[in-house]
């Protein structure tokens, strides 16, 4: 297993502020459809590849699904890739919402 890197909602929410960051929501299209991040684009399977083809290894990416588990899976699939920059959301969507809504209590 590759060791990925993993942020809380507030540290993802300093990167985002602090840097360009592609964002990648991994639930199913329907999920997605109800809301996501700001910015966020659905990830998908043409979409992953063209980053591989690509190759900006570079970049920042958060990488997010609903609780975190399959997020970490596409994280860890990247950076196997070389995307040294990728980084899986805690807790997912779920864990962003409640801390958006805590931020704004």
């Amino acid at each position: 297993m590759v060791n990925i890197r993993t942020l809380q909602p507030d540290a993802a929410s300093e990167l985002l502020a602090s840097e360009e960051v592609m964002i990648l929501d991994c639930r199913d299209l329907a999920d997605y459809r109800a809301g996501h991040m700001e910015g966020a684009m659905h990830s998908h399977d043409d979409l992953v590849e063209g980053l591989i083809r690509r190759g900006d290894k570079d970049r920042h990416m958060l990488v997010y699904c609903y609780s975190g588990h399959r997020s970490e899976h596409l994280t860890e699939f990247l950076t196997q890739f070389g995307f040294k920059n990728a980084c899986n959301l805690a807790g997912g969507y779920q864990a962003w919402q409640s801390w958006v809504n805590q931020q704004t209590a």
